[in-house]
């Protein structure tokens, strides 16, 4: 057994783990990164969720989410557009280099691979450390970044798992009393992500032979009704990997509907170490079958990406499947504070949740999300009270914050939670899970521990403006903490706009959608291309726009959508019919053009 002694361990190298991990030693503090995997970052690399959803839109690109967006604008070959449930799709390699490169750039931040947490140290109410396969690490301040919430186990930390009624937190979605169903059902589904690829006409790829869980095709039946199976298969279509060729299309495989969500026996996940392992493994032959069954349909042009994930011999996952299996929902803190459906949802009249605010009536928010509630069951729909809203041509989510106690134990010191353990409720949870939001509850989590570490103090006593303002002025990645629809973060008065609301919340409405003229966008399309053609009438908030330019596309209409607060803002503005000319990108996935830019031209009469 080695032992070793750090300011910070976190424990776990997934989406909130890694975010941690480079925050808290960007700011200075002496950090150890534990990792099961040798890919760092979770959901959006080993588990291979690399269409990450929710904080699309370009006001919210900031943190450590801003961040690796444009990273991967600079890495990733063949550009993001290329799918239509996702803005951004990559190859889940260069995510994991990304984050790889920014760890081994921090020379106080010791990463060690290939080891899982087994017992947590606890002097009375005090955690002090966490024991590993090989190696013990001591630590002022441990985060839990497991993926579900592994360490509130071991040491004996209440945590919630599965269903709150009704009466529980007020919750208008959840049930009077959970149900058999919910009972059999306590968390959401986990995916066991795979990628395929597309050799094209002609092509025979090799057979996908059945797994030994032998699932009949019956489970899959009408996974792409409503669909069709060119938009089915182009849901997650990645960027074409220049190692792949001469293969076309690389496609991620996350699929709800009759797809590969796993929901059989979730108890599983936490009863025991081994009854894990054989959910995981069945898993992950669920996803065999699912790519088997696909390959009968569809035909051998589609196969299996081979070389998408890397191989190891005591993985179940690798080659085509995903290193680890896409976990919605974990062991769920209980905090200072817990994240409710109230929360997330829109306040009375407007675009936005209010601000998180604590007894004293502060602030306390140091993360934003804005997804909608999305909640993943076998064979069953959650309704769900809505929180979506029409932005920029397209529908997406409200906005809603984080606060910083739902990051902090009831009762224990020198621990804080950085994923999808924080203190949540389940309903929520289907808001809270998405991974930018993870990003920046990891981001938050790394920079109260170093925080700590500077004050000498605990996490429950930390100052949450003191937190609010290193995150608002780091040097590297700042990080919004109130959502502003049409402020983005590299706009000269957006720092003092985030200070204004946290110091006057009660001025805050619509999240900020006040008509704020926005700079030229930090992270356009390499050589955006000009469109032209006529803005046409809808009943539905979309743009539709008939082209007249490029020649190869003229007659079509396609949707013009955006993600930048001033495009939009043009767009609600403009009459129509309007001949218009917009500046963006094409997506044959999604039928729509992404604008970054847009002048009017001669109306119509």
């Amino acid at each position: 057994m080695n032992y070793l002694t750090t300011e910070v361990l976190v424990v776990g190298g997934g989406t909130g783990g890694t975010a941690a991990a480079i925050q808290a030693a960007r700011r200075g503090a002496q950090t150890v990164l534990v990792s099961e995997f040798s890919w760092l970052g979770g959901m959006l690399t080993a588990a291979g969720v690399s269409a990450p959803d929710g904080n699309e839109l370009s006001a919210f690109h900031t943190g450590l989410w801003g961040a690796f967006l444009r990273s991967l604008h600079q890495h990733q070959h063949g550009g993001l557009n290329h799918a239509w449930v996702s803005f951004f799709t990559y190859e889940p390699r260069i995510g994991a280099a990304i984050f790889a490169d920014w760890v081994r750039s921090l020379p106080n931040l010791t990463w060690i691979v290939g080891q899982t947490p087994q017992t947590v140290l606890r002097q009375g109410d005090r955690i002090t450390g966490v024991e590993f396969e090989s190696v013990q690490v001591q630590a002022q301040i441990v985060l839990d970044g497991t993926e579900l919430g592994d360490l509130l186990a071991l040491a004996a930390v209440p945590y919630r798992w599965g269903w709150e009624s009704q009466a529980t937190f007020g919750e208008l979605s959840a049930p009077l009393d959970p149900t058999a169903w919910q009972q059999r059902a306590p968390v959401q589904s986990p995916t066991w992500v795979i990628v395929m690829q597309d050799g094209d006409e002609g092509a025979a790829l090799p057979i996908i032979p059945p797994s030994p869980l032998a699932s009949k095709d019956e489970d899959f039946a009408g996974a792409w009704e409503g669909y069709g199976l060119e938009r089915f298969l182009s849901y997650g279509q990645l960027p074409s990997a220049q190692h792949h060729a001469p293969y076309q299309r690389q496609l991620m495989i996350n699929w709800p509907q009759q797809g590969n969500d796993y929901g059989v026996d979730l108890d599983r996940l936490v009863r025991s170490p081994e009854s894990r392992r054989e959910l995981f493994q069945a898993a992950r032959y669920y996803a065999q079958d699912f790519a088997r069954f696909i390959q009968q349909q569809a035909g051998r042009r589609y196969g299996l990406a081979a070389q998408a994930f890397p191989l190891s011999p005591n993985s179940i996952g690798g080659g085509a499947y995903a290193l680890q299996p896409y976990l919605r929902e974990s062991r769920r803190l209980v905090g200072l504070r817990t994240v409710t459906e109230p929360d997330i949802l829109p306040s009375n009249g407007q675009m936005a949740a209010l601000l998180s605010r604590d007894a004293a009536g502060t602030v306390d928010a140091i993360a934003l999300g804005n997804y909608v509630n999305d909640h993943h069951y076998p064979g069953f729909r959650l309704p769900l009270q809505s929180k979506a809203m029409t932005w920029g041509g397209r529908w997406t989510g409200t906005p809603f914050t984080i606060p910083y106690g739902s990051l902090v134990p009831a009762a224990v010191d020198s621990l804080l939670v950085c994923e999808k353990n924080i203190s949540v409720s389940h309903i929520a949870n289907g808001a809270t899970r998405l991974q930018p939001v993870v990003l920046g509850i990891g981001q938050a989590a790394g920079m109260a521990a170093a925080l700590c570490i500077e004050q000498n103090c605990m996490p429950r006593s930390l100052s949450v403006r003191s937190l609010q303002e290193a995150l608002l002025t780091d040097p590297t990645a700042p990080a919004a903490v109130v959502p502003l629809l049409r402020l983005e973060p590299h706009h000269p008065d957006w720092l003092q706009w985030q200070r204004h609301y946290l110091n006057h919340p009660e001025q805050y409405n619509d999240a900020g959608d006040r008509p704020v003229a926005s700079s030229p966008s930090s992270m356009r399309s390499p050589g955006p291309s000009q469109f032209s053609g006529e803005l046409l009438p809808s009943f539905d908030h979309t743009y539709p726009l008939r082209l007249y330019y490029p020649p190869h596309l003229a007659g079509q209409v396609l949707q013009v959508v955006t993600l930048r607060s001033r495009v939009d803002q043009e767009l609600r503005q403009l009459p129509r019919p309007t001949m218009v000319q917009v500046w963006g990108a094409f997506n044959p996935a999604g039928g729509w053009i992404i604008a970054e830019d847009l002048t009017k031209s001669t109306q119509l009469s």
